[in-house]
């Protein structure tokens, strides 16, 4: 999810943990619960940090490491740790309990996301997203902000507002699991223009009603499209080269980030008087009829590097960027 629902989850969770006797009875069980759930529902994002390294680096690594198994409890317990020492009378496994709670739902709700985690780490190091909830979902980000509002106001106690609010999540969820099942199953069907052996990917948008739609031919032809309201629109046809300078382009550390944490990579080459440009796009990512996540490898003639990029950027500012540190 986007750092801002990571956040009120965050405070979510802080304030469900008011159902928990034994922090309400401490004077400061309240404050140090909820910088311990506010911290734990943000802290696997610290691999944020790599973006200083390099894009390829930060790319290569956001969502993996951090977000696995042995970076859960570790996060966890510096966690529990530093708040245990500040705040001496509540029982330290109490705010064990609610801090490792905000860490694996932040790493669990990324799992639903289109990007995806590297959550089964060390056992596999296979990316995991489900396709289930878009990256910023208003329904889990308002609902949120509603139940915040009303235990800050005073309108209702903390013990009856987020139990609610996420026994509704708990709902939500399975909702939106049930319908993006119910339709992977039957769009094959519902597509006039699908043969025998395509592919075919839902991946969600910010909207409840309209899904993305990628379809992969067996002659590796990607089709995008979306699901609107209950239709079926194609609206591009994406036909990856097969040439040398793609291949050539492999060995670049940018593209071998950017091959790493797709599994819709296109390749495309176009010829230049001082070599090949050779730029890979994400197919999940389309806007305004651009693909913004894109790996760019500039080359000559003989296939020899000239400059690279991997990042996201219209495609006019690619472009102006390419220009600049070409000429």
């Amino acid at each position: 999810m986007d750092t801002g629902t990571h956040f009120v989850f965050g405070l979510g969770l802080g304030g469900l943990a008011m159902i928990d006797p034994a922090i309400t009875s401490h004077t400061y069980g309240p404050i140090a619960i909820l910088i311990g759930t506010v911290v734990g529902s943000n802290a696997p994002d610290l691999d944020g940090l790599f973006r200083f390294k390099s894009n390829a680096d930060y790319i290569k690594n956001h969502r993996g490491l951090s977000h696995s198994f042995p970076a859960i409890v570790g996060w966890a317990a510096l966690i529990t740790a530093v708040i245990s020492l500040l705040f001496r009378e509540i029982p330290w496994w109490h705010i064990g309990f609610w801090v490792l709670l905000s860490v694996v739902i932040h790493v669990f709700s990324d799992m639903f996301n289109s990007y995806g985690t590297q959550a089964y780490r060390p056992i596999s190091q296979q990316w995991v997203g489900w396709n289930i909830i878009h990256i910023f979902d208003p329904f889990i980000f308002s609902s949120h902000l509603l139940a915040i509002v009303i235990w800050v106001t005073g309108i209702a106690a903390p013990q009856i507002v987020f139990p609610v609010l996420y026994i509704l999540l708990i709902l939500y969820y399975c909702w939106r699991t049930l319908v993006y099942r119910q339709l992977s199953r039957k769009l094959p069907q519902l597509d006039p223009d699908g043969q025998s052996g395509d592919r075919y990917t839902l991946l969600p948008t910010i909207s409840l009603n309209r899904w993305n739609v990628v379809r992969l031919s067996k002659d590796c032809t990607f089709s995008v499209g979306e699901w609107d309201h209950g239709k079926l629109k194609w609206i591009d046809v994406l036909k990856c080269d097969v040439h040398p300078a793609i291949d050539a382009s492999k060995q670049q550390k940018d593209v071998q980030a950017f091959l790493s944490v797709t599994p819709f990579p296109c390749g495309s080459v176009k010829l230049q008087t001082w070599g090949y440009e050779v730029r890979w796009v994400d197919i999940r990512y389309r806007y305004r009829r651009q693909y913004p996540f894109v790996a760019v490898v500039l080359m000559d003639l003989s296939f020899v590097p000239i400059q690279s990029y991997v990042g996201w950027l219209s495609d006019e500012r690619l472009e102006k960027r390419l220009r600049m540190n070409t000429y």
